[in-house]
């Protein structure tokens, strides 16, 4: 087994259940273009992607619906969205083995920094953290792959076959890989066992006991 000295965390799906504050917040914003979701369990694909990319997608906005949509979700989350949320069993835990065995932890995230900063603050987790990195609030950085480079040069993460990749996501793996780090797909969050398997990931693992064990051995 390799040995890794820096571990990104993805954030939401990763380390916290964020789907109901992030689906409210959506379907808050929805509604402000007049649109009804009926089903709000569909609204879970918003969870992992950059906010512009979900609504254009998924939605067929312009760039500039998008943006406004994007406004609209923020004035929602930032006071409730945002505590609709928790932190998954066994996480605490996790974190703590890793910093204590002098592994360095960093949240690298396309949820914006200031928010991702809020949360980790707010579940008592940044103490374990060497940094907390996420996207801009203008959208000018927000793509996984590019968060993960931010990381990495930021960081000064010069040899990368000591840093690994956590997360529940294709766009976690995909943005691994293309910056040349291993990855880990966990299947407790948002991303199905294909999703992470045919984005390339190092290793998949059905718990955080089991990154535990990939990680520590």
């Amino acid at each position: 087994m390799k040995k890794y000295e820096y571990v990104l965390f993805d954030l939401d799906g990763t380390l916290t259940e964020s789907a109901p504050g992030i689906i409210n917040s959506v379907s808050y914003a929805l509604r402000k273009f007049g649109i009804e979701v009926q089903n709000k369990e569909t609204l879970k694909r918003f969870v992992g992607p950059p906010l512009s990319d979900a609504f254009e997608n998924f939605y067929g906005f312009s760039h500039d619906q998008a943006a406004k949509a994007i406004e609209y979700y923020r004035e929602y989350f930032k006071d409730k969205g945002i505590y609709e949320n928790s932190l998954y069993d066994g996480i605490p835990e996790l974190l703590q083995s890793l910093s204590e065995a002098g592994l360095k932890l960093i949240i690298a995230t396309s949820k914006p920094e200031l928010f991702a900063k809020r949360i980790a603050a707010h579940f008592g987790i940044d103490k374990y953290f060497s940094a907390v990195i996420g996207a801009t609030m203008d959208g000018s950085l927000s793509a996984k792959q590019d968060i993960i480079a931010h990381v990495i040069a930021t960081q000064k993460l010069s040899e990368k076959e000591s840093v690994i990749m956590v997360g529940d996501r294709h766009h976690d793996i995909e943005g691994a890989k293309s910056n040349g780090i291993d990855s880990i797909g966990v299947l407790y969050g948002y991303g199905s066992r294909d999703e992470l398997a045919d984005s390339g990931a190092t290793y998949i693992v059905p718990t955080p006991h089991d990154v535990k064990k990939i990680l520590l051995g």
